[in-house]
């Protein structure tokens, strides 16, 4: 996927989450080392480059985190309402590492058949 594109989409990310600024939304978020965090919260505000919301702590406490768009873009950041995604996977499952990676899978694949 190019630059041109990419910067289309996160475009189009802060467009409809503005539209979702006062809303309960879900979080869910890959914090890499097969740590992922689940929380519930308000969009409070959304920026140029990122988004805060007010996640819900124990205790009746809340706390404020911020994503970024391209998180959403890359699916490190999940949103979701009611159960409903909020999007879909931008990148298709086939292409995350890219076309040069399956590429190479491809003829290393070749390669040991023919050995």
């Amino acid at each position: 996927m190019d630059l041109a594109k990419q910067a289309k989409i996160v475009d189009s990310i802060h467009d409809t989450l503005d539209d979702f600024v006062g809303q309960r939304l879900k979080v869910r978020a890959n914090m890499g080392r097969s740590k992922i965090i689940e929380s519930e919260g308000v969009l409070m505000q959304v920026h140029p480059q990122l988004f805060i919301m007010e996640v819900d702590r124990k205790r009746g406490r809340t706390a404020r985190q911020s994503y970024q768009y391209v998180d959403v873009l890359t699916g490190m950041v999940e949103l979701s309402q009611n159960g409903e995604p909020l999007f879909e996977p931008f990148i298709p499952e086939n292409d995350v590492l890219g076309a040069d990676f399956t590429e190479i899978v491809e003829e290393d694949e070749e390669e040991t058949v023919l050995s």
